[in-house]
């Protein structure tokens, strides 16, 4: 069984979250800005609620919010530079709630 090494205040890290558990943690943040009817870049909403990082960040993102456009929960309606300091202003998607989620019927 390997040892998990205390941080430096002497407490243990906690377990990283799975797919699924950092996915149900977004959730809450990316309902919020569909039913608020603004547009937004997923950056802007991770940044806004201090979302964590997934495990696989180049993966994640792109497969959660998928996930919401399929569930209906968002639509895709725009193209716009990224305004992650990583990004090197590259092109990203600009989502929107769905009238559904605008009005409350999808959560």
């Amino acid at each position: 069984m390997p040892t998990v090494q205390p941080t430096l205040d002497g407490t243990l890290p906690q377990p990283p979250l799975t797919y699924t558990e950092w996915v149900d943690h977004i959730r809450p943040a990316f309902v919020t800005a569909a039913r608020s009817g603004r547009r937004f870049t997923t950056y802007e909403i991770a940044k806004d609620a201090d979302l964590p990082e997934p495990a696989n960040p180049r993966a994640d993102w792109g497969n959660a919010v998928q996930a919401f456009v399929r569930e209906g929960l968002i639509e895709h309606v725009d193209f716009d530079r990224s305004s992650r300091p990583t990004g090197e202003k590259s092109a990203v998607s600009v989502w929107r709630g769905t009238r559904a989620a605008q009005a409350g019927r999808i959560a």
